[in-house]
């Protein structure tokens, strides 16, 4: 089987603590396992409330942080010992789109200011004619057109225009992964459907995959291959993205799509209680067990101190629950992966 594009192995980020230090920790995520091949592209979603670790993995994968354990492969190659060439390789051809999309601007430049340098430091082109082509090229895959906005300040753009800005400048480099963190949360409902449809287009017409990360189930339903949904830094629940929504598995992800309220008069939103304890009890050790143990109802003794490896419950499906302990023999998701039968 070939090299994959970007691999995840056991990767684990704690915050605090430390030699000298022996202060409270928070694990932000922990034994994280992704493999993701270039062929064929896909979208893979990683979904999850607030604080369950989704934007800690972007920063992982883009570099901006380092892993307290773990390994992240990238062709390979571990990106935190890659020389300098394997490094501008890795920022070209790993591509970011962020949530907010004015914060990313520098308001005193002119918007053809973040092609111009993306073209310079990547040296994509010989000539202005050349330069002006390829950013051309990349407006009009997400429906801008050149001389309507490149001149213009940040503050002249809507929304969902600087988004689209964004998801340009990063499509101007042809990467082979985009880490889209959010990009439609904060733009309206009909330029998020369109940047969601850029997303596909890209994935099917130039096989650019992404990682995409959001709380939004629905959307994630709607454009995502796959789904990986973190619960205070650990995996709950993961596969096919269709198959886990409509078959949930986990508790925590059973009372997650339970809790989308419904259109139907006669079916009665919020009747649905769980126990309420201490919801970071279980996150200040890598040791503790089950994270969702306070508020589970189908909690066990052993949960509270070990915590359950995947276990496979159909094809391309994988739920961490000692519910389902006594699934058949998995498959693993990725080498090294924590997979049991």
């Amino acid at each position: 089987m070939s090299t994959p594009l970007l691999e995840l192995r056991n990767v684990t980020k704690v915050y605090g603590g430390g030699f000298l230090r022996r202060g409270p920790v928070t694990v932000a995520l922990q034994d994280f396992n992704l493999t993701l091949y270039e062929q064929p592209a896909k979208i893979i979603t990683i979904a999850g409330e607030s604080g369950s670790g989704k934007t800690t993995l972007a920063n992982l994968i883009l570099g901006f942080i380092k892993p307290t354990a773990g390994h992240i492969l990238y062709r390979g190659q571990d990106i935190h010992r890659m020389n300098r060439h394997q490094r501008l390789q890795y920022r070209r051809e790993v591509q970011a789109v962020f949530q907010d999309p004015y914060e990313v601007y520098n308001p005193f430049y002119r918007v053809k200011h973040i092609f111009d340098m993306a073209i310079r430091n990547f040296q994509l082109a010989r000539s202005r004619e050349e330069s002006r082509a390829l950013i051309e090229e990349a407006l009009n895959v997400v429906g801008l057109r050149a001389e309507e906005v490149l001149e213009k300040y940040p503050h002249q753009l809507s929304g969902g225009q600087r988004q689209r800005m964004m998801v340009a400048r990063a499509f101007l480099l042809k990467p082979r992964l985009i880490v889209a963190d959010e990009p439609v949360s904060m733009v309206d409902a009909s330029l998020r459907a369109m940047i969601l449809d850029i997303m596909m287009r890209l994935r099917d017409e130039h096989q650019i995959s992404f990682l995409y990360i959001t709380h939004d189930l629905s959307t994630a339903y709607q454009i995502g291959d796959e789904i990986y949904i973190l619960y205070q830094g650990t995996v709950a629940e993961c596969g096919d993205t269709v198959t886990v929504i409509e078959h949930p598995k986990h508790p925590y992800v059973q009372l997650l799509i339970n809790a989308i309220p419904v259109p139907d008069p006669d079916v009665r939103w919020g009747e649905d209680q769980v126990i309420t304890l201490d919801d970071e009890e279980m996150r200040t050790s890598i040791h503790s067990g089950c994270r969702f143990y306070p508020r589970c109802r189908h909690r066990m003794a052993h949960c509270q101190h070990t915590r359950p490896p995947l276990y496979r419950v159909g094809e391309n499906h994988y739920v961490t629950c000692f519910l389902y302990e006594e699934q058949p023999t998995p498959a693993p998701l990725a080498e090294g992966a924590d997979v049991k039968d």
